[in-house]
């Protein structure tokens, strides 16, 4: 039974509200959630920060091995200073191998200074160097947070690092969370060095499934969010060797609709897989025992 056309013209109102309403809640918030700061104080931020329980005394950072510095990076029109930290020897990035280490989507360096620190100690106390920046609009980076702004940030990070002293053949992308996309797309899509190894910590597929997952409605993606981020159809092009890990218990990013589908897209044959039987979304290393976190980490890096 076909609706009358009175019906229609009193049910167009409620369905152009609902409309707006899906458009207005926007998935961007929940991938962009920055926070911003006036400093920043590492081991003495006083707030939530993850890995919380990280013993200090096992993965202390010497002061004179940690290196705040900024750099402009352009994007669609817009300058921005972007605050970065580079933990390690910034004489020796000529011969160190380093990590690039793009943190998630929340907050600031103070709140994954732990991440940091223990990247730092993968085997052995800074055998490893590790930069680790604030994307534009993230703590105390100036700018608007933005999809092409993430790569053209990291970007910079990585030009840095070759103005420095290193090359292609010691660079190892390490991507978390929202940092996937950043960390997969300049492996695929290099803009100077291409990355030697590329490490993916809870990987989101992109952004459509995201918003699948999160709404539950047949909608197309561009209802809930402007982003084009497809970490799945990147990684296709991606044949740096690949290790991939993902918490079993992931609330954020199914391990199945996000991680396992960039993964089995990884056209191999260098490729390793880690899924963490009682780890959630952020908690994997400590799921994992942080010794044996570092000690996966530093076999994926050694292998030839």
């Amino acid at each position: 039974m076909r609706p009358s056309a009175t019906a229609i013209r009193h049910l167009l109102p409620v369905l152009l509200a609902v409309v707006a309403l899906l458009q207005a809640c926007r998935l961007d918030d929940e991938l962009f959630n920055p926070e911003r700061i006036d400093a920043y104080l590492l081991d003495a931020y006083p707030d939530e920060r993850e890995l919380d329980d990280l013993p200090t005394q096992d993965y202390a950072v010497p002061p004179h091995l940690i290196h705040p510095f900024t750099y402009t990076s352009y994007a669609e029109g817009e300058q921005a200073t972007i605050y970065a930290f580079y933990l390690g020897n910034v004489d020796s990035i000529g011969v160190d191998t380093v990590i690039m280490y793009c943190h998630g989507n929340r907050g600031h360096m103070d709140y994954y200074w732990n991440r940091a620190k223990l990247l730092t100690h993968i085997g052995g106390a800074f055998r490893y160097g590790v930069l680790m920046i604030d994307y534009r609009g993230f703590g105390m980076s100036t700018g608007s947070p933005s999809e092409e702004g993430l790569y053209a940030d990291v970007a910079g990070g990585l030009s840095w690092l070759h103005e420095h002293g290193l090359t292609e053949d010691r660079l190892v992308m390490y991507g978390y969370s929202l940092g996937s996309a950043p960390a997969t797309k300049l492996t695929a899509e290099p803009r100077g060095m291409r990355p030697k190894k590329l490490i993916l910590e809870a990987p989101f597929a992109n952004a459509e499934v995201m918003v699948q997952d999160a709404t539950g409605l047949a909608l197309p993606g561009s209802y809930f969010t402007s982003l084009e981020i497809n970490n799945a159809e990147e990684i296709r092009s991606v044949h740096a060797p690949f290790c991939w890990i993902h918490g079993i218990d992931d609330d954020f990013l199914n391990i199945d609709t996000h991680g396992e589908v960039v993964y089995a897209n990884h056209p191999g044959p260098m490729k390793e897989a880690h899924r963490i039987a009682g780890a959630q979304h952020n908690d994997v290393p400590k799921a994992m025992g942080y010794g044996t976190y570092a000690t996966m980490l530093a076999d994926f890096i050694r292998r030839p």
